[in-house]
């Protein structure tokens, strides 16, 4: 027969069961297998938390795209000799412009890049871009033609008949003509504000294949006298430094060929038109 004593025993013990299964205990007699108090019975198919697929987890920032190119190698134009004269200005290019993305600008593009901690591709995106117009000056038109290549104007109307050198102070330009037609059209340099080339109607009064200017001691290959010491003739320091440089007066050609084409056909008489 239990007595009180075992009842209230009975009671303290189970009372305890209940809560250390409350509190997340498991109360279990010595020596048995160790068994979790909560068994959870999953769906058929449910994947287990460890096993959740890819998707759950947090994806990565997307890569942002890379900077649009603007210009690269083989590309022509206007705006070609814009980069070129602005690469110009910070020594990192020395020729040109000349209007043609060569390998001489891929180069200066390149290490313009890699000075600024930009990726050295060598073509011109819109970063880079934007770097070189905050480091340079907008170019002019004798920046952007500082080597020749620009468009020559319509002839002056004294230049359509005859044979005739048409020279423009315009477009800094000299038209072999005959008769009204264009045989050969090259840049040409002039004389500075102090040695001024004269302008009017002349003609060709002698021919000097390997002159030598008696005044400056200064080489005048292939020329062509009209006005006193002025001639057109050929100028090495025009073929290396382009506008940024004058003459003393002559009319210099920096196309060697184009210059010995000329001289060979043109004749003492010939008409020379200097012009704006």
């Amino acid at each position: 027969m239990r007595t009180k004593g075992m009842r209230r025993s009975s009671a303290v013990l189970a009372s305890g069961a209940v809560l250390a299964v409350l509190c997340g205990c498991t109360v279990q007699a010595s020596g048995e297998e160790h068994r979790s108090p909560i068994r959870v019975e999953l769906p058929s198919g449910t994947p287990s938390p460890k096993s959740a697929p890819p998707d759950d987890k947090p994806s990565a920032e997307p890569t942002p795209p890379p900077p649009a190119v603007l210009w690269q190698r083989g590309d022509e134009g206007r705006d070609i000799r814009e980069l070129q004269a602005r690469l110009r200005q910070i020594a990192w290019l020395f020729d040109g412009p000349t209007g043609t993305y060569d390998d001489l600008t891929e180069q200066a593009v390149r290490g313009f890049q890699g000075k600024r901690g930009l990726p050295k591709t060598g073509k011109t995106d819109e970063v880079t871009w934007q770097r070189l117009l905050k480091m340079t000056r907008e170019p002019g038109k004798w920046d952007l033609y500082l080597m020749g290549g620009q468009p020559a104007d319509a002839p002056d109307a004294r230049c359509l008949t005859g044979r005739v050198l048409c020279i423009s102070k315009e477009s800094r330009t000299l038209r072999w003509m005959i008769d009204g037609r264009s045989v050969l059209t090259v840049p040409v340099r002039f004389g500075s504000e102090y040695t001024p080339t004269r302008e009017g109607v002349f003609s060709v009064y002698w021919k000097s294949r390997h002159h030598v200017s008696t005044l400056y001691d200064s080489p005048m290959p292939y020329a062509m006298f009209f006005s006193g010491g002025q001639a057109v003739h050929y100028s090495s320091d025009f073929a290396a430094t382009g506008y940024a440089g004058a003459s003393h007066g002559c009319v210099n050609v920096a196309d060697e060929r184009a210059i010995a084409e000329m001289f060979a056909q043109v004749r003492t008489g010939d008409k020379v038109v200097v012009h704006w």
